[in-house]
C-alpha cells in the first residue's frame, strides 16, 4: 500500500484499520493525517521506551512511535508492508504499525464499547470494537490515551497545559558562566603528522570536506576549486600547498576550515581537525628569531609549550598565509564571480551570522548532537588515565589535570541513557561550564563547527521531561538529510550534580595540600 493523503476532516464513522500480530485494530479517521512508508529516524535520548526516534516529514519533525511497543506486544522488525499512521498528537505523531489494511466507513450501532472487550492489549488504550457481518472483529484504539501514556508532555501540551520552555542564550550574548580569564583560544589541526593551530576568532566555521572540490578552468595554481556552501561559492585552498607539500585526495577526516580574511572569506583543507584548545598566555611565546630569519615569511606567529614542553603547537597568521599577491589576486576573482551570482538571485539576503547561530557538533553513536560554540570552553583528547572517583554518580568517569586545574569528567553516553563503549583514538572531551564549575563530557567523535539559519531551529517535541529539559531543540536540515540534537548544556546536570562534581574538586585539592 503506497503513502497515503488523508483530509483532516472526516466523519466519526470512517476509520483507518490496521494490523498487529495477526489481529485488526483501528483508529478514527479524523485523527489520522496521512500514511507513510517506515522512514529513516534519528535516534533521541532520554525519550520513553516506545520512541523509536525522529523523523523529517516534508520539513516537519515527525516523532515515530513503535506501536507493538506501546501495547506491550511481542518485537517484530520492519519490512515492507511496515507503515506509519501519521495522527493528530498537539503535534504530529507516528505509529508504527504492522501493515495497512484498508479504510472503512461503519454504521455507529456497529461499534461496541471497550467494556464488553477482552483483548491482549490494555483494556485503558481501547474505544471499542467494531463487529462486521463475516464476524471479524477490529479493535478500535484511543488515540489520546496511548499519547497520554507513553508521552505525558504531548498530552499536556494538547490540554493546553505544559511548560514555558527555556529561553537559550543567545549565541556571543555574556552570561554569569563567562570567563574572562587571560587565555589564548585556538582550534588546533594536523598537517603531515605536525601539529598548527589558528585562532579561533579567525575561525568561522569548521565543515567536513566533501567527496570532490569543484574545478575552474584556467584557474590558478593556488586554488583548488569550489565548494558550494549554503548557494555560496566558497574558493578553497589546500594546507598542504601553502606549505608546499604533495596534495593528497581528500579523505573523510580531512576538514574545510573557514576562515576570515580582510576581504571575505576561505576555505583551508586541513588532514585532521585535532582540538579546541583555551592556553594561558604565559604558555605562548613569539617564533625564535633565528628561525623566522630577518625578512623571511614564515605562516607561524607564535607557538604554544604544552605539556611541559613535550607538545609544542605552532599558531599560524591567517593574513600570512594569504599574503602573496598571486593568492590574493587568484581569491579577488572568486569573491568578483560570487558576487556577480548573488546580484543574478535579487531579494535574497546576505548570508550573514545574524540571521545563524554557531555549534560544535558532535556524535554519540550513529546521531548528531550540537551545543552552542559560545558555551564550549575547549575540546581535548581523553587521557590515558583517569582518576577514578569512588561513590560518584554512575555518569562520572573520573577526574584529570587539566593544566593544574582538576576536572571532573562526564561519560555522555552514560548520562544520557545510551550504552557505555570503549574508549578509542576518536573520542574527545568537551569542556563546558555548568552552575560555575568547569566540567567534561566524553562523545564519541567532534564532528565539526557549523552554521545554522535560525529559520531551520524549532522547538523540540516534549516526549519526556527529561528529554525536553535537555534536547530542547532541533535543526532541520532536509537538504543535507541531516538533524541536529541541540543540548541544552545548562541542563546536563542537575543543579544538586554540579554541586557534586565541584565537591569532587575541591575533595581532591584538599588531599592534594594535606600531603604536601
Amino acid at each position: 500500500m503506497d503513502d497515503i493523503e488523508l483530509d483532516e476532516e472526516g466523519e466519526s464513522s470512517d476509520y483507518v484499520t490496521f494490523d498487529m500480530v495477526g489481529e485488526r485494530y483501528a483508529f478514527p479517521m479524523r485523527r489520522v493525517q496521512e500514511i507513510i512508508r517506515m522512514p529513516s529516524v534519528v535516534k533521541v535520548p532520554l525519550g520513553p521506551p516506545s520512541l523509536e526516534g525522529l523523523a523529517n516529514l516534508r520539513g516537519r519533525v515527525l516523532p515515530v512511535v513503535n506501536l507493538r511497543q506501546c501495547c506491550a506486544m511481542a518485537h517484530a522488525d520492519h519490512d515492507e508492508t511496515t507503515r506509519v499512521i501519521v495522527v493528530d498528537g498537539g503535534v504530529p505523531l507516528g505509529f508504527v504499525v504492522d501493515r495497512v489494511a484498508s479504510v472503512i466507513s461503519i454504521d455507529p450501532s456497529a461499534l461496541e464499547s471497550a467494556e464488553a472487550v477482552q483483548s491482549t492489549v490494555r483494556s485503558d488504550v481501547l474505544v471499542g470494537v467494531i463487529k462486521s457481518d463475516d464476524g471479524e472483529m477490529t479493535t478500535v484504539l484511543d488515540v489520546d490515551q496511548l499519547i497520554g501514556t507513553q508521552f505525558a508532555r504531548l498530552a499536556e501540551k494538547r490540554g493546553g497545559g505544559g511548560r514555558d520552555a527555556a529561553t537559550p542564550r543567545v549565541a556571543g550574548e555574556p552570561g554569569p558562566e563567562t570567563e574572562s580569564d587571560d587565555t589564548l583560544e585556538l582550534v588546533s589541526f594536523a598537517v603531515e603528522g605536525q601539529e598548527y593551530a589558528l585562532p579561533i576568532d579567525q575561525v568561522q566555521e569548521i565543515v567536513q570536506a566533501p567527496e570532490s572540490v569543484s574545478h575552474v578552468p584556467n584557474a590558478g595554481s593556488q586554488v583548488l576549486g569550489v565548494i558550494d556552501l549554503r548557494g555560496r561559492l566558497l574558493p578553497v585552498v589546500s594546507m598542504r600547498r601553502v606549505f608546499g607539500l604533495p596534495i593528497t585526495p581528500l579523505e573523510p577526516q580531512n576538514r574545510i576550515v573557514v576562515v576570515s580574511l580582510t576581504d571575505g572569506v576561505v576555505g583551508v583543507v586541513m588532514d585532521t581537525v585535532r582540538e579546541v584548545l583555551r592556553v594561558p598566555h604565559q604558555l605562548v611565546a613569539p617564533l625564535p628569531g633565528v628561525v623566522a630569519g630577518e625578512g623571511r615569511k614564515t605562516e607561524v606567529e607564535s607557538v604554544c609549550r604544552l605539556e611541559d614542553g613535550k607538545r609544542l603547537v605552532s599558531v599560524l597568521s591567517v593574513n600570512r598565509m594569504f599574503d602573496s599577491p598571486e593568492v590574493r589576486d587568484e581569491l579577488a576573482e572568486y569573491r568578483d564571480d560570487d558576487q556577480e551570482a548573488i546580484m543574478g538571485r535579487p531579494g535574497e539576503v546576505d548570508d550573514g551570522r545574524g540571521d545563524e547561530e554557531l555549534f560544535v557538533v558532535f556524535r554519540l553513536d550513529d546521531e548528531e548532537y550540537a551545543v552552542d560554540v559560545d558555551a564550549v570552553q575547549e575540546i581535548i583528547r581523553v587521557p590515558e588515565a583517569l582518576i577514578r572517583v569512588p561513590k560518584s554518580y554512575s555518569f562520572v568517569e573520573g577526574l584529570v589535570n587539566l593544566r593544574g586545574t582538576v576536572l571532573p569528567v562526564v561519560d555522555l553516553r552514560t548520562r544520557l541513557g545510551l550504552i557505555r563503549t570503549e574508549r578509542d583514538e576518536r573520542q574527545r572531551i568537551v569542556v563546558l561550564i555548568i552552575g560555575g564549575v568547569r566540567t567534561g563530557f566524553i562523545v564519541d567523535s567532534v564532528a565539526e563547527v557549523a552554521r545554522v539559519g535560525r529559520n531551520v531551529l524549532e522547538p523540540a517535541p516534549e516526549l519526556s521531561e527529561e528529554q525536553a529539559r535537555v534536547v530542547s531543540r532541533v535543526a532541520n536540515l532536509p537538504d543535507q538529510q541531516r538533524m541536529l540534537l541541540l543540548v541544552q548544556v545548562d541542563q546536563l546536570l542537575a543543579a544538586e550534580q554540579a554541586v557534586a562534581a565541584a565537591g569532587l574538586c575541591e575533595n581532591v585539592v584538599d588531599e592534594a595540600l594535606a600531603g604536601v
